[in-house]
């Protein structure tokens, strides 16, 4: 099959439960901030930044390290085998004092009245560890159908859960307090757990997931291969460092509100700066589904004679399809995606423009980080997520503790240090790149479509428009003028693309 028809199609195909997953969870959050307080949704949201920490320290680049090897290796099961075993040793590791000690952990982190959080959140993060390596099998022998399907079990496991709990038991409590049914919902329901049911939706959804991936578990067994386990970690302990610098870059942000802000404000800022990163759900969505089918497709292709010149065009398509999703949200913002969040979470607005276009710098940053992970130079990933990291701590310390009367402060400060982060490692390791695996990316495309999309909309926010029809009509002009651009410049490429997408 064609190289790029092969990638759309797996895009599409990972992407569907990406997709209507992020979407399904994305109209529960109009739910969590019309239910729960600012606060109560603040404790949320430090608890899966915390998660998504603790899951990369968890998985520890074994993903990436299998990808490699299994590629690599001539008997790919060894490096499975190899990679579950050690994986699930670590995991069990992990599992053990977080579920006895988790009064103490809670303590620690300033939960003391709620241990049962930490010990729901220790199994989720054991079972998504556990089948972070299956996942990986899929995606590498190209099973996307059987992949997505099982995404797609989880992500509606969870939904499904999140609504009875939070929508369907209180419903019937206060319509029909008296009836047999409300008996039976107060059988497994309780209005004290409150945002603990989130958390148990997912956790009952992860399980589910790993035993949905048992044919992929069932010749699994101890199996470990020293010279070949080495050769892996070697590589893989890098992509650690990486990945948790990523992270910090990621999530660490709300962490650092709710610590360096006043107390009494503090749950409340991290609430409304979560509820508004969600509005970059369009460019994560998409970041999202390319980066699960390009990662095994970037390795296949490698070896390829024409790899980086097709490198570059995915790079090209791939800014004008980001420029294009910032537009969208951006134009769109005060008169449709702005609803999906409660009333009392939108003053945070002000944020959403710089966290686009940091997940923007975020996407364009992945497709440049393959450089060092087709060389083995994975060193240079854990150096830039490093830098990034440090970037996101100094300026989050700075900012976030600033009086109010600052320019800079608060989560607004949170927001331009992630924009900071991601910009400069976006740089970084274009210029390493061009170092070890030069590739001619066209940067005069690159920059013209980013500017041309920024300077669209510094233009409605000068225009200022005040009622909903006139910005629907005058935004819609704009971003046509901003598509005919594109279309003028990109048409002999773009009907050349359609042309092998059909081979």
């Amino acid at each position: 099959m064609n190289p790029l028809k092969r990638l759309a199609g797996q895009t599409a195909i990972y992407g569907l439960p990406s997709i209507i997953g992020r979407i399904l969870g994305y109209l529960l959050v109009p739910i969590y901030t019309r239910i729960f307080s600012e606060a109560a949704y603040g404790t949320v949201t430090v608890f899966y930044s915390y998660a998504a920490f603790l899951m990369v320290i968890l998985t520890y680049g074994m993903e990436t390290a299998y990808f490699r090897f299994a590629e690599k290796e001539q008997e790919p099961m060894k490096v499975y085998r190899s990679a579950m075993t050690v994986l699930g040793i670590t995991t069990l590791l992990f599992l053990l004092p977080a579920l006895f000690f988790s009064g103490t952990v809670a303590s620690w982190i300033d939960y003391p009245a709620h241990p049962e959080y930490i010990v729901w959140f220790a199994i989720i993060l054991g079972l998504d560890a556990l089948t972070a390596i299956p996942f990986a099998r899929l995606r590498a022998e190209n099973k996307a159908r059987r992949f997505a399907a099982i995404r797609m079990l989880n992500i509606l496991v969870n939904i499904g859960l999140n609504l009875f709990f939070l929508v369907f038991c209180p419903w019937i409590m206060s319509e029909f307090p008296a009836s047999w049914i409300a008996d039976v919902v107060q059988v497994v329901y309780s209005p004290s757990i409150g945002i603990g049911y989130i958390f148990i939706s997912n956790l009952a959804s992860s399980a589910i997931t790993l035993v949905a991936l048992l044919p992929q578990l069932q010749d699994v067994r101890p199996e470990v291969h020293p010279s070949l386990l080495k050769k892996m970690l070697l590589y893989a302990f890098p992509l650690l460092f990486a990945g948790m610098a990523g992270i910090v870059n990621e999530t660490f942000d709300r962490i650092l509100l709710r610590y360096l802000l006043p107390e009494g404000i503090a749950e409340q800022e991290v609430g409304i700066y979560g509820a508004c990163y969600k509005i970059s759900i369009l460019m994560t969505l998409f970041i999202q589904a390319y980066r699960y089918a390009a990662e095994p497709f970037f390795f296949s292709h490698a070896k390829h004679a024409d790899a980086k010149q097709l490198f570059a065009r995915l790079m090209n398509y791939f800014v004008i399809l980001v420029a294009f999703i910032f537009l969208v949200t951006m134009l769109y913002l005060d008169d449709i995606f702005i609803y999906f969040i409660g009333p009392a979470f939108r003053e945070g607005r002000q944020v959403i423009p710089i966290l686009m276009m940091a997940n923007l710098f975020l996407g364009i940053y992945f497709n440049l980080s393959i450089w060092y992970k087709l060389t083995g130079k994975t060193i240079y990933g854990a150096w830039l997520s490093l830098i990034g990291a440090v970037v996101t701590i100094a300026l989050n310390v700075y900012w976030i503790p600033r009086s109010p009367d600052h320019l800079i402060h608060g989560y607004l400060g949170a927001a331009w240090a992630t924009f900071c982060c991601y910009g400069l490692t976006m740089v970084l390791s274009y210029l390493w790149g061009q170092k070890y695996y030069p590739v001619k990316y066209d940067l005069v495309r690159f920059f013209g479509y980013l500017g041309m999309a920024t300077g669209i909309y510094l233009i409605t926010v000068w225009l200022n428009l005040e009622t909903s029809f006139s910005r629907i009509i005058i935004h819609t002009v704009l971003l046509l003028i901003f598509a005919g651009i594109v279309w003028m410049f990109e048409r002999k490429s773009m009907k050349q693309l359609v042309t092998e997408l059909k081979q």
